[in-house]
């Protein structure tokens, strides 16, 4: 029997991405092992890990810093731990040269949108603004541009007549979620 995938998962904000992972791994539905949980800030995300054992680390980007230095110490603490798969759960700082060096094509993220379209930190909104009949999410391979990256997989969304954007991204995590949980099941094979 292979053994499960060995993720460190980054977040920065409540950890929904980082719940629907530890909840497949869980019910049996993932052969993955979440080895840490990074954040960039003291997130709420990191109290489930923390209560269920698993280690938690925060590397803050003070103002002002080198990001060069901030990268090289990100790279350094998700390497202690010797994942298979880095994944970007809502992670919201963007890695450099020095993360990517060591962990490109690794490192995968997920967006709120059916990239190229909407790339950055306003997708849905940016979707709702044109008037997309269609949106969804995406995951893919973290390289240096925003948003980028090779193109794992895609799910389409449709945009209800009223949605404002909390209910369209509400829609689109859920399938995010999903999306996230298969293709790291996918990439374990």
């Amino acid at each position: 029997m292979l053994r499960p995938t060995r993720l460190v998962v980054l977040i920065s904000g409540q950890g929904s991405l980082l719940a629907a992972l530890l909840e497949a791994i869980e019910a049996g539905q993932l052969e993955a092992q979440v080895l840490a949980v990074g954040a960039d800030r003291a997130a709420a995300g990191l109290a489930r890990p923390k209560a269920q054992g698993i280690p938690t680390f925060v590397q803050r980007l003070p103002t002002g810093a080198d990001r060069s230095v901030w990268d090289q110490a990100l790279a350094d603490q998700v390497a202690a731990y010797q994942p298979d798969l880095v994944v970007s759960a809502g992670f919201m700082k963007l890695v450099g040269k020095g993360f990517l060096d060591r962990f490109g094509g690794r490192f995968i993220n997920t967006h709120p949108a059916l990239l190229p379209s909407f790339p950055g930190a306003h997708a849905v909104r940016d979707a709702l603004a044109a008037g997309v009949k269609v949106t969804g999410c995406t995951v893919f391979q973290v390289d240096q541009g925003v948003d980028t990256g090779p193109i794992i997989a895609q799910e389409p969304v449709l945009v209800a007549a009223g949605d404002d954007e909390d209910s369209l991204h509400e829609r689109i995590k859920q399938v995010e979620r999903r999306l996230l949980v298969r293709v790291i099941k996918e990439w374990s094979k």
